[in-house]
């Protein structure tokens, strides 16, 4: 099979679909954000890259903490709605019902099923976006989305963002275990160096 060359300008699959919050003007104010990542483990530490031009950034700079928010498919009208109108010209508070957990400005959606409040930890200033590294504080999520405590990606039935098609999708079925899948094709080649 042959390769193409596609260009540069290629997202990263799978981007998941969340909302970012921040208290701005006095208000929440939520975000619809794909390009969030895990980049640290002790402490747990993500990244988020905003625009620039956003208002969210405004709300994450002044109060120093924000939020992610994983909307459940259910929620893909109001997420995509948070993507497409700016709070600088409408109040986005009212959309979900709003609280509050350790970190007073790092507003959390009731509705999703799993909510993260960050304490920012670092900018890195790009030239379109600014990546926003935040230390997570504390996790929130609904009790009946958890498998042995632990948040299910089957129960909280996440979407992800394809593009440039700008599709939403969502997550049907296991494949394989993580750091096991691989372990005959390790142990063939361990045999083979001894």
């Amino acid at each position: 099979m042959s390769k193409v060359n596609i260009g540069p300008n290629v997202s990263i699959y799978p981007m998941p679909v969340t909302l970012v919050g921040a208290k701005v003007e006095g208000r929440a104010n939520f975000l619809a954000v794909g390009w969030i990542t895990r980049v640290n483990m002790k402490p747990p530490l993500l990244a988020v890259g905003l625009n620039k031009s956003h208002f969210t950034p405004r709300g994450i700079r002044e109060h120093g903490t924000f939020s992610v928010n994983f909307p459940g498919a259910n929620l893909m009208e109001k997420a995509d709605y948070c993507g497409l109108v700016s709070g600088r010209r409408v109040d986005k508070s009212g959309l979900f019902r709003v609280f509050y957990g350790e970190l007073e400005t790092a507003p959390l959606i009731e509705e999703c099923p799993l909510g993260l409040e960050c304490r920012l930890y670092q900018v890195v200033e790009l030239p379109s976006h600014d990546l926003f590294i935040g230390e997570i504080v504390t996790a929130h999520a609904d009790e009946d989305c958890l498998t042995d405590g632990h948040p299910d990606i089957l129960k909280i039935n996440p979407m992800v963002l394809t593009m440039p098609d700008n599709n939403y999708w969502t997550v049907s079925e296991r494949a394989g275990q993580a750091w096991h899948a691989g372990k005959k094709l390790k142990q063939d080649a361990d045999l083979k160096k001894t």
